[in-house]
């Protein structure tokens, strides 16, 4: 059975005992999201090929907040993405469609959660590319383990530089109808730093039993603390879609140092892409357990294809 098989069957068992789950509210929360492209069995180390990314939440006290303000929370992370060409094994230069790339940061973020459902995310990252990243070592361990095949390439990739980063993402509830098993919402975000800068903007679409966007495992919003407003339900089990169209002004993974561009192999980006997410949710007050498919066109002119991976998540929420 294949990764995203298991883990589809695992989330509709579990929202089979969610009439066992209680009330309670945690206000912290930890867990992980790793990212890889072998994860929809395509067995392939091409472009994005791996992410792996580690979260820490904590909800404010919300008898504190101002009329309207229903949740605020902050996280603390940390995260690893690494860049392959068609292959991790591409040992001319001349023939990569694609430069190899780390990027290694560290991450911290507010969350404004209204009772209006709409939210604002603040975020700022700091982080390094090159072989500070580790990126090559991570690729090179996870293919000694898993006896994959032999790695060439990385001495082409993306030079080493500090990187910093700045984010804003805003999400409002656009429609759910009285029955309340979908809702619509639009979600808007901008980057600017020296890694990656652009815009994009996208429509979510949630079918099933959903909470409130301030309640909800989709906005990483189930932790709280002294709740103004209760969730709708106890747990939620639902299929989400969001089509997103994107503006890359700059991706420094594909064009390299933006200030001092010495590196091998570099590309120009394509300005308009195309993204779309797919993905399962089951989350009760303790465990959020998501699989998440990721469908994207062309990022560099001269790659042979457009690229997906696959996205495992896992939350346990404490206190």
């Amino acid at each position: 059975m294949k990764p995203y098989h298991k883990l589809i069957v695992l989330l509709c068992v579990a929202g089979l005992y969610s009439k066992h789950s209680t009330a309670q509210t945690y206000k912290n929360e930890f867990g992980f999201k790793s990212e890889n492209d072998s994860y929809l069995g395509q067995g392939s180390d091409r472009y994005y090929t791996n992410g792996l990314f580690i979260n820490f939440r904590h909800a404010l006290d919300q008898q504190q907040l101002k009329e309207g303000l229903e949740k605020k929370t902050y996280e603390i992370s940390a995260g690893q993405r690494m860049y392959n060409p068609y292959s991790g094994y591409a040992p001319d230069p001349e023939r990569q469609d694609r430069p190899f790339a780390g990027y290694l940061y560290a991450e911290g973020a507010m969350n404004w959660f209204y009772q209006n459902e709409s939210i604002l995310k603040t975020s700022v990252q700091v982080g390094v590319t090159g072989p500070a990243s580790l990126a090559e070592d991570a690729q090179e361990l996870l293919h000694d383990v898993a006896g994959f095949y032999t790695l060439d390439g990385w001495q082409y990739q993306i030079k080493q530089e500090l990187q910093v980063n700045l984010s804003a993402q805003y999400t409002k509830l656009l429609y759910r109808p009285s029955h309340q098993y979908l809702d619509f919402s639009f979600e808007a975000y901008g980057n600017l730093g020296t890694t990656f800068s652009g815009a994009g903007a996208g429509i979510i679409f949630r079918a099933g039993r959903i909470n409130q966007l301030f309640n909800s495992a989709y906005t990483n919003a189930v932790i709280g603390n002294n709740a103004k407003t209760k969730a709708r339900v106890k747990s939620e089990l639902f299929f989400y879609a969001k089509p997103q169209l994107n503006y890359v002004a700059y991706d420094a993974t594909v064009e390299g140092s933006m200030f001092n561009n010495n590196s091998p192999v570099t590309f120009d980006v394509k300005p308009v892409v195309f993204a779309q997410q797919l993905g399962l949710n089951y989350s009760s007050q303790r465990l959020t357990l998501d699989f998440g498919m990721i469908f994207k066109t062309k990022e560099v002119e001269g790659i042979r294809r457009a690229h997906q991976w696959g996205a495992i998540s896992a939350f346990y929420r404490f206190n």
